[in-house]
Formats: C-alpha cells, structure tokens, sequence
C-alpha cells in the first residue's frame, strides 16, 4: 500500500513554545471545463423589487392620459370617414394599447435589466428585428411610395393588425450598442470595433432607405452615435465611422437610383415643399405643411376649445397622428401646446437624471439613449408641423395614434424605471 506523506511546518503558539501543524496544500488550479464554465455565466431572468421612480412615473402617465383625450378629438372626424364610420375607432385601439402598456411597463420594471447584458439575448433580438425590418423593406404593405408596414391577420380595413418594424428596432439598436460599449475593454475602435458598428449601422440605416423612411433613418443613425458617444467612445472614432458610413451610403443610393431600385427625388419635394410653404403658397407639395401651420395660427393663445378644431374635418392629413400636435394647438392654444413642451421636457430631465444615478455604464447607456430617442422624437415632430424640419412622417411619443409603438414606447419606459429601482436616488 502506498504511503501517503505530509508535510509539516513549525509555528509559534500563544505560549512562545513551538508546535507542528499540517502545511496546507497549494490551492488547486481549476479545470478548463470549470474556467470555461465561469466565463460563460451570463445575467439571467431576476426580480429586483426597489422603489421606481414615481416622478418619471408620474410624467409618463400624465403624457399618455393627455394623449389619449386629445387623440380622440383629433380622430373622431378621421373615424367617422372611414369605411368603418366608426368615430371611437382609433381611441378604441389607443386605449386598449394604453391598458396593456402600462401593465406591461410595470411589469418590466420589476426585472433585473441586466438580462438585456445576455449575449444570446442581444444577438437573437438584433437578428430578429434585421430580418424582421427587412422583409417590411422587401414584401412590406406600400402607402404612398413607402414600405414601411406589416399587416398581420387580413387587412388594415379588414381589422388586420398593422405592426411598424422600425419602431421596434429603436430599443433593439440602443439595446445593442449598449452591450457592446459595456463590453468593450478600450475606449478607441479599432478596426475590428469599427467594422462592427459599421455593418450594425449599414443594415438598420439601409434598411430604412429602402423603405423611404427619412425619420427612421435620422433618429437610428442620431441615436446610435449619441449613444456610443456618451459610452465614452472618442470623437475622431465618431467621425471616421460617420465619414466612412456616408461615403458608402452615398454609393449605394447612387447606384441603386440609377438602376431605378430605390426614388429619392421625394426628398428634394420635400425640402422645396417646406419652402415654399413659408411663402403662403399653397399647392399639392406643401399641403400638409400648410394646414398644419393654419392649424396652429388659428389657435392663438387659448384655443378654439377641446372639440372644435376646424382643420381636422379633413383639411389637415394624418391630424391624428403625425400633425396631432397642431389639432392641440387649436383647440387649447398655445398654453396646450406649451404644456405638452414642458411634459415632454421632464421626462427627459428626469430621465437623464436616472442615468447618471446608473448603478452601471450599461445601465446609463440603455437609460440614456431611450431618453434622447422619446426627447428627438418629440422635437422633430413638433418640429415638422411648424415647418423648421422638412416633413419626415415621424409621430408623437404617447400621443400619436399606434398602438404597437405605444407598446413598444412604454415598454421602453418599463426599463428606464427598471434601471431607476437600482439606483440610489
């Protein structure tokens, strides 16, 4: 039988005599399988049940009741015209979206958002939402010249319900590029960092070409370069992507106009449309524009009163949903739409406050760049109806009739307070 040795080692005890005592053996290196176990550990499905932040909270659904009524006024006539003649047909849609949205925001905020860290969870996301966006460009319902729709189960005047690809791909991008930011080990992008981002850019921004949506196209590429700049990636590394995005971009658009793939002569309509808007012309290009800024000098400070805006009996396109913001100013006046401004102006600021008490930079990141998208969206289509942004089709946060980005915009406002229940605050 073999004889087990052990070693021993003096030591002195509390009397000063010296005893012997077994030498502790080195502690043992862990396997591969083990080192490679630990590695592969990523943050899973938990509850975090800390105070949210009732000030977001409480701005959040003020905005959605404040929508919602004045949703419904802007709409009615629009419902009422439709083949449905059905002047509750859009509120009806709004409010069932608004119930299930906030349930499920505070459903969200009940979760650990470091799941949102999960390789697996990021990547299928993303891939999703690509494939998801591209097959919208590629066989998605047309209206006007744009692609930029999916109907599911019939129909849009079949009771079909219509899905827009792209405002579910906003959070998915910040998501994305938050996760890669948080795990990136060097601030400069190197080239593997910079072909990385770029195809992240190319397919969203490509996509959103294809489908003639100008609006989506601004706030992707605004919103993933805010958020990379404010994950401390340098300035100069900014600019050489944007740089090399827009010569690339700028290639792919020539060529495929040229081979007549894609028309960007709607872009240059809508620029001289805004002009000419401004000169008090009316015509088939600035229509829009026009009714919108009549809407909204009709108004004056006070109102014509909740119900009586004039522009809306079909005068005004898409007064539900788009222009809303000008239906608001001719009924309430410029103190309504000032209210608005100021709503809009606390959520970002309290938002922004939420990320900088981020327990983590990816926390700030996600926090930070739903923020400024909800904030952009806001000033670009306030923007757009009176006329200081060429008409880009973009819609107003909480405002605007859509149930599915109602959805996905309180969703988001799910995880801001996710974030806020781990914060100090």
């Amino acid at each position: 039988m073999a004889e087990t040795r052990t070693n021993y080692i003096l030591s002195r005890d509390p009397q000063g005599g010296r005893t012997a005592r077994p030498e502790k053996a080195p502690a043992r290196a862990p396997k591969k399988q083990e080192r490679k176990k630990a590695r592969s550990k990523e943050p899973g499905l938990r509850i975090y049940d800390g105070s949210l932040d009732m000030v977001f909270f409480a701005v959040v659904i003020v905005l959605l009741v404040y929508g919602i009524i004045m949703m419904f006024s802007a709409s009615y006539i629009a419902g009422l015209s439709s083949p449905s003649h059905d002047g509750y047909m859009y509120v009806r849609t709004q409010g069932i979206a608004a119930v299930a949205g906030v349930i499920m925001m505070i459903f969200i905020s009940f979760f650990d958002y470091h799941i949102l860290m999960n390789s697996k969870i990021v990547l299928i996301g993303f891939l999703g939402g690509i494939g998801l966006l591209t097959f919208t460009s590629l066989f998605g319902d047309e209206v006007a010249g744009a692609r930029r729709w999916l109907t599911l189960g019939g129909s849009p005047e079949g009771g079909g319900l219509s899905i827009q690809p792209s405002e579910l791909m906003k959070p998915i991008l910040i998501v994305m590029l938050a996760y890669l930011v948080s795990k990136s080990q060097n601030k400069s992008l190197g080239k593997k960092d910079l072909w990385r981002y770029g195809i992240i850019f190319a397919l969203v921004c490509g996509n959103m070409v294809l489908q003639r949506h100008m609006s989506g196209l601004i706030l992707m590429a605004i919103i993933g370069f805010l958020v990379l700049f404010i994950g401390d990636v340098p300035v100069k590394d900014l600019i050489k992507l944007g740089l090399a995005l827009v010569a690339v971009g700028a290639l792919v658009a020539v060529i495929a106009s040229a081979l007549g793939f894609i028309d960007l002569s709607y872009v240059l309509d809508r620029f001289s449309g805004m002009s000419s808007a401004d000169s008090g012309e009316i015509t088939d290009e600035n229509w829009q524009t026009s009714q919108s800024l009549i809407a909204i000098g009709s108004g004056g400070w006070f109102g014509l009163g909740f119900g009586e805006s004039k522009q809306k009996y079909l005068w005004l396109p898409e007064s539900q949903n788009d222009f809303i913001i000008s239906v608001i100013v001719e009924e309430l006046g410029y103190l309504g739409g000032l209210v608005v401004i100021i709503l809009f102006g606390l959520l970002i600021y309290r938002g922004f406050y939420i990320a900088r008490k981020a327990p983590d930079k990816f926390g700030m990141l996600i926090t930070g760049g739903i923020t400024f998208q909800i904030g952009l969206q806001a000033l670009l289509n306030i923007g757009v109806a009176c006329n200081a942004f060429p008409n880009t089709g973009i819609s107003l946060p909480f405002f605007s009739s859509g149930g599915t980005a109602l959805l996905i915009q309180l969703a988001e406002m799910g995880v801001v307070l996710a974030v806020s229940r781990q914060c100090e605050i």
